[in-house]
């Protein structure tokens, strides 16, 4: 299938990524279905030509169509899942009834397992008949900044080198550029961590522990994304791109973020509880830290910044107990 056979790009996942990624798909001059759980987000995207629950005041053109049917999104030519990390199996399961053979699946979702500790690339294809077309899309993204066709790059990874290009043909534009890769474990890794990480950097930022701080952990976060990548087969190269070092940066350094924002809520004296009850929109790295250090026991990769952030998160351990533990932590040298 040549990149222009796909034609009609589906997206499964309503949220606000999911509508920004139809829209990167319409600039590419594709046909994009959007499906979604809620009968009003549907109802919304078709009648009012906005996302209202999830990507209010963004615009959506006429031809953006969504749907809850998930048989007439199976029908298209390619299909990007966009839904939450903990339920990209289970969305798997639900499409496969219905997918045709062949139908090349990008993986959108940035997150590990809670139960098994699998990469949304094992979940999806556990999930799937056999020998289903996977590719992942990563990177340093907001979703609101692809919507407004804000330039925006990221990284999509695929083993099969032919159909990586012609997935990227057919989403690339001129605003929305991916960069090729084959190190499908590198780039799902950098996207997963971050999120977690991004949760300690809005903690520094709510003790207001300064700019040094963030910097460091930034820095040393990145070292714990390399050792486990490196550990399920990930290259180091790849930490260093966009789905790697550019997804960290990006999530670390804005509010924007779902998960900086949660931890500047955390950091400034909020419990978890109090920040979730007042969000509709998943913060991935809440779920990812328990399953991070799960899969880094059972590697046995050192990450203690990410077991710092599920101490707080799951095990109720202080703010203050926790920083003071980091901080008293033996000097190394750098690249261990």
């Amino acid at each position: 299938m040549a990149a222009t056979d796909f034609r009609r790009i589906g997206v499964i996942g309503g949220g606000a990524w999911g509508t920004a990624l139809a829209l990167a798909a319409l600039r590419a001059g594709r046909e994009a279905l959007l499906w979604a759980r809620e009968p009003a987000v549907v109802e919304s995207v078709n009648t009012a030509h906005e996302n209202r629950d999830y990507l209010p005041g963004v615009t959506l053109p006429a031809e953006l169509r969504a749907t809850g049917d998930l048989a007439e999104v199976a029908a298209c030519d390619a299909i990007l899942l966009v839904t939450p990390a903990q339920h990209l199996r289970s969305a798997c399961a639900s499409l496969a009834v219905h997918l045709r053979p062949g139908t090349p699946l990008v993986i959108c979702a940035k997150g590990i397992e809670l139960d098994s500790h699998a990469l949304m690339s094992e979940a999806a294809a556990a999930a799937l008949p056999a020998g289903t077309p996977l590719a992942v899309l990563s990177g340093p993204t907001f979703a609101a900044e692809v919507a407004r066709g804000l330039p925006t790059a990221v990284t999509l990874a695929c083993a099969d080198a032919a159909l990586g290009a012609r997935l990227v043909e057919a989403l690339g534009s001129r605003t929305f550029r991916p960069y090729l890769s084959d190190d499908v474990v590198g780039s799902q890794i950098g996207g997963a961590v971050k999120n977690v990480l991004a949760i300690a950097c809005g903690v520094v930022e709510g003790r207001k522990l300064g700019d040094n701080a963030r910097a460091a952990l930034i820095t040393r976060g990145l070292a714990e994304i390399t050792r486990l990548a490196l550990a399920l087969g990930g290259r180091p190269e790849t930490l260093m791109g966009l789905s790697g070092l550019g997804d960290l940066t990006l999530t670390c350094s804005s509010l924007q973020s779902r998960n900086m924002s949660l931890g500047a809520a955390l950091g400034a004296g909020r419990t978890l509880a109090e920040v979730l009850a007042e969000r509709r929109s998943v913060a991935e790295g809440v779920y990812t830290a328990a399953a991070v250090v799960g899969l880094a026991g059972r590697k046995g990769v050192d990450m203690p910044l990410c077991a710092a952030v599920d101490a707080i998160l799951n095990r109720g351990a202080g703010l203050d107990a926790t920083i003071d533990g980091l901080l008293s932590r033996p000097f190394r040298e750098e690249g261990r």
